[in-house]
């Protein structure tokens, strides 16, 4: 066979090679993307309360910290004690300077600061950037809104109590952050809820799994470094 037929085919058998190759290296490339990096959501809404030492928190004061956002209320018999054992680990586990949380009461009436105070003493809020925030209830389900995590709206007596389980991950430049889904989807907000089964499929007040909890401590690492 003439020498450069040779080369010719040859090169019909490299390129398709090459060009599979490149397609699976660009597919793992997109993968590690897809773990190591986070999702930009929005940016965080504005906000001013008052926490458990009387003192006005503002986001402008978490600017330069790592923080999570929740909804709770301290009388709270159901969700909200998993909710805060879920922080309080994480608190724990984090332990940084750079880290805090914001617990905003959808309960202004009775979660006032001083109530606040003891409540966080109760559950062993030990963090000086732990906010237990509290102030007037229609602002504050508007900043709910915002944050785009139901609270129940104060005017139904029946759902003015209720509010969801989620919490928001903020980034140091105070950007809400999340990770992607193994359908490289944003998840958007990570859960404070326990659950039955170690896939995070069916929540339970006393189940053993705490998925979101894993991976909020993982994803906290990531933008602290």
């Amino acid at each position: 066979m003439p020498k450069n037929k040779q080369n010719n085919n040859k090169s019909k058998v490299i390129i398709p090679i090459a060009v599979i190759a490149l397609l699976f290296l660009g597919i793992g490339v997109g993968m590690s993307y897809f773990k190591k990096n986070l999702y930009t959501v929005m940016k965080v809404p504005d906000f001013e309360l008052t926490d458990q030492n009387n003192k006005k928190i503002t986001n402008k004061d978490m600017l330069g910290k790592v923080y999570l956002v929740e909804f709770f209320f301290s009388k709270c018999p159901t969700i909200c004690p998993v909710m805060n054992t879920n922080m309080k680990a994480i608190q724990n586990q984090i332990n940084d300077p750079d880290f805090g949380i914001i617990s905003i009461s959808i309960d202004p009436e009775n979660d006032t600061p001083e109530a606040l105070k003891e409540h966080a003493k109760r559950i062993g809020a030990t963090s000086p950037n732990w906010h237990f925030l509290t102030g007037d209830r229609t602002y504050i389900g508007n900043i709910a809104d915002k944050f785009n995590i139901y609270v129940g709206d104060q005017e139904d007596e029946g759902e003015s109590l209720n509010h969801s389980g989620m919490i928001a991950l903020v980034d140091q430049e105070g950007n809400i952050r999340c990770r992607y889904n193994k359908d490289n989807m944003p998840i958007l907000y990570y859960s404070g809820l326990n659950y039955d089964d170690p896939e995070g499929k069916t929540p339970k007040l006393n189940g053993k799994y705490h998925p979101d909890r894993e991976i909020l401590i993982e994803d906290i690492k990531k933008l602290l470094n």
